[in-house]
């Protein structure tokens, strides 16, 4: 139990790695709260900061979920709490893992625990679990994003796939190896970042929400002198 204690609390403190925040701040001496939609996430470092910033906020909160659910979760784990033991052990932990660095990225200790959204610390985690859902499901979202040009739509499209092709895939195509506790996590999240999105969802419903202008490179405001 102490195990699984720390699993938990690691995973947390490296999903509150405000990766956003502090590439902003070190390499650009920007605070991204400021400026855009004042979200601490990599969409708002993208059209803040440009492309460069973006990407590396992204790789580093998909490197997050991936950490935690890959790689932390396999510290040695004496046991679960009774009434989990029907699923397997190995997949609780790690999504319990998951769950956690996801946690911490949106609310993160390291900046007084305003943080992202959780979608990039998310697919991380999902990526780690089981790679062919979560292609699918990236596949969900480039169609949507391209057709919409709304990231925020194509992020809770996404996010709502995820636990819909996991029930295709086991409940009607019978794949086995897919946990049922994959199921209930990927609905957990969904609802998660779908109330993440919330402002986002009114703009959507009102028809002001932000598009994407042009899906080459981002200069970023920055870039063209706006802050």
């Amino acid at each position: 139990m102490l195990s699984l204690v720390i699993i938990v609390l690691l995973s947390y403190l490296v999903g509150s790695i405000p990766s956003s925040l502090w590439v902003g701040r070190y390499i650009y001496g920007v605070d991204l709260r400021q400026y855009g939609s004042g979200n601490a996430g990599a969409t708002n470092a993208f059209r803040v900061l440009g492309w460069p910033a973006g990407v590396i906020s992204t790789i580093v909160d998909l490197g997050k979920g991936l950490l935690a659910a890959g790689v932390i979760a396999t510290i040695r784990v004496d046991g679960l709490p009774s009434g989990l033991e029907f699923w397997h052990i190995e997949t609780v932990v790690r999504l319990l893992a998951g769950v956690a660095a996801v946690v911490g990225h949106m609310f993160p200790v390291w900046a007084k625990f305003k943080g992202g959204k959780g979608v990039n610390t998310s697919a991380g985690v999902l990526f780690a679990l089981t790679p062919i859902t979560m292609f699918m499901t990236l596949g969900v979202f480039a169609v949507v994003l391209f057709s919409s040009r709304y990231v925020s739509l194509a992020s809770i499209t996404a996010a709502i796939a995820f636990p819909s092709l996991i029930a295709i895939r086991k409940y009607v195509f019978g794949i086995d190896a897919l946990e049922p506790s994959l199921l209930i996590v990927g609905i957990i999240l969904a609802l998660a970042i779908v109330a993440a999105h919330h402002t986002n969802i009114r703009r959507l419903l009102s028809g002001t929400e932000n598009r994407v202008r042009s899906f080459r490179p981002a200069k970023g405001m920055r870039g063209r002198g706006e802050l």
